[in-house]
C-alpha cells in the first residue's frame, strides 16, 4: 500500500497542474477574494453614498422650510414636473425621468395650524440594497418634524425642553453582549466555510481523476494490477494519495485564511477584522483543519470511485460536475438565516462542517457538537472508503 502511495505521490508532485491546484490556488485565493470583495463593496458603497438623486416635490409651498433644506442638500437635485398623481409619478420614476417623488398634502399648512397629523408620500424604487437616498430624506424629515414639534408645543404653552419626555416617556438603550468577533463570525463564518470546503474538493479532484480514469487512458492500470500487490492495497494507496492532496490543500487554505485575514485587516486599517482574526487561536485553526480532514476523506473516496468507473479523463470530469453542484446545496443552506448548529444539523453532511467552522470563527463552538460532527463524518468517510475498495475489486468496473 505504501509503495503505491509514494509512487502516486511522486508522480503527482512532478505534475505542474497538481502544484497549482493544491498549493498556489489556496495560497492566493483568499487575498484575491477578500481584496476583490472589499474593493467592490467599498466602491459600490461610496458610489451609493455620493449619488445625486433627482427629485420632484408636489405642493412644495405647503412646507417651504423643508423644501429649502431638501433643495440645498448635496445628494438631491430638483427636477421640474407637472405630474401630481401617484400612478403618474411612479411611472415617471420607472421611465427614469427622476428618482424620487415627495407628495405633500395640499392641506398640510392648514393641518399644522389645527395641530393635526398629516401623511406625506415618498415614491421611489426600493429595490436597491444601499438605500442611502431614503436615509438622507429621513434625516431631513426628522429635523423638520422636531422643528414643527417645538413650534406646536410653544403654541400650546408646553415647555419644549420636555419634548422628548412628553413624546417618548420611555427610551430604549441597546447593549450588545456579543463580542466583535462573534458579530463578524456570524456574518462571514459561513462564507469562510463556503470557500474552504470546495477547495478541499478541488484539491482532490484532479489527482483522483488522474489516478483512475487517467491511468485507464494511458494503459498503465493493467500494469499496476499484475504487480504482486493486492487490489485493496492498490486502492488504499491511491486513496491516501488523493486524501493527502486534499488535506494539503485544506491545510494550506486554513493557514492562508489565518495569515491573510490578519494581514488584510492590518493593512486595510480594519481594526475590527484585525481584532477578530487575532482572537482566533491556533487551537481553533487546528479544529477547523480537523473538521476538514474527514470530509476530505469522504470527497477523496467518492472522487476516486467515480474516476475508477469512468472510461476517460473527460468522462470522469462530467461525472464529478454534478457532485460539485450537490455539494453546494448544504453549503448554501448553512448560510441561510436562522440555520443554527444543533443535534439535527450536526448529522447533515457538509452542512454540519460549515456550521461548525462558523461557530469556531465566532468563538462560540460547543465541543460536544464538534465531537458529534467529527464522529458522524468519520463514519461517513469509512462507508465511502469501503464502497471505493469494493468498487475497485469489480472487474466490470475496472475494464469498462
Amino acid at each position: 500500500m505504501w509503495q503505491v502511495y509514494f509512487k502516486e505521490l511522486t508522480e503527482l508532485m512532478r505534475d505542474k497542474k497538481t502544484l497549482i491546484f493544491v498549493i498556489l490556488l489556496p495560497i492566493f485565493i483568499f487575498p484575491v477574494i477578500f481584496g476583490v470583495m472589499g474593493l467592490v463593496l467599498s466602491s459600490t458603497t461610496n458610489k451609493a453614498m455620493n449619488a445625486e438623486h433627482r427629485y420632484v416635490i408636489v405642493n412644495a409651498e405647503q412646507a417651504p422650510e423643508f423644501t429649502e433644506a431638501l433643495f440645498y442638500h448635496k445628494n438631491f437635485k430638483k427636477v421640474d414636473s407637472d405630474l401630481v398623481e401617484q400612478d403618474a409619478l411612479a411611472q415617471a420614476i420607472r421611465d427614469d425621468k427622476f428618482d424620487v417623488a415627495i407628495v405633500i398634502p395640499a392641506d398640510f399648512a392648514s393641518k399644522r395650524q389645527h395641530v393635526e397629523q398629516a401623511t406625506w408620500q415618498i415614491i421611489y424604487n426600493q429595490s436597491s440594497q444601499f438605500d442611502f437616498m431614503y436615509r438622507y430624506f429621513n434625516e431631513l424629515l426628522t429635523d423638520y418634524n422636531e422643528k414643527l414639534q417645538r413650534e406646536s408645543l410653544t403654541k400650546l404653552n408646553v415647555d419644549p425642553v420636555k419634548l422628548a419626555a412628553i413624546i417618548k416617556p420611555v427610551a430604549i438603550e441597546k447593549q450588545d453582549t456579543a463580542a466583535k468577533r462573534e458579530n463578524i463570525g456570524e456574518k462571514f463564518g459561513a462564507l469562510i466555510a463556503y470557500i474552504l470546503i470546495p477547495l478541499c474538493l478541488l484539491g482532490a479532484s484532479y489527482p483522483a481523476i488522474d489516478m483512475g480514469a487517467g491511468e485507464k487512458e494511458r494503459g498503465t492500470l493493467e500494469t499496476l494490477l499484475i504487480c504482486p500487490i493486492s487490489r485493496v492495497s492498490i486502492v488504499l494507496g491511491k486513496f491516501f494519495t488523493v486524501l493527502t492532496t486534499g488535506l494539503a490543500g485544506a491545510l494550506i487554505t486554513v493557514a492562508s485564511f489565518g495569515i491573510w485575514g490578519a494581514i488584510i485587516g492590518s493593512l486595510a486599517g480594519m481594526s475590527v477584522v484585525e481584532e477578530a482574526m487575532s482572537a482566533i487561536s491556533i487551537t481553533e485553526l487546528v479544529l477547523i483543519f480537523s473538521l476538514l480532514l474527514p470530509i476530505s476523506a469522504v470527497f477523496a473516496a467518492i472522487l476516486l470511485a467515480i474516476s475508477i468507473y469512468a472510461r476517460t479523463f473527460k468522462e470522469a470530469q462530467n461525472y464529478i460536475s454534478p457532485l460539485t453542484i450537490i455539494m453546494f446545496v448544504p453549503l448554501v443552506a448553512a448560510m441561510m438565516p436562522g440555520i443554527e448548529l444543533n443535534a439535527k444539523t450536526a448529522l447533515i453532511p457538509i452542512m454540519n462542517v460549515a456550521l461548525a467552522i462558523k461557530e469556531l470563527i465566532k468563538g462560540t463552538a460547543d465541543y460536544w457538537m464538534l465531537a458529534l460532527i467529527f464522529g458522524s463524518t468519520i463514519a461517513l468517510a469509512g462507508i465511502a472508503i469501503g464502497f471505493c475498495v469494493h468498487w475497485f475489486q469489480q472487474e466490470k468496473v475496472l475494464f469498462r
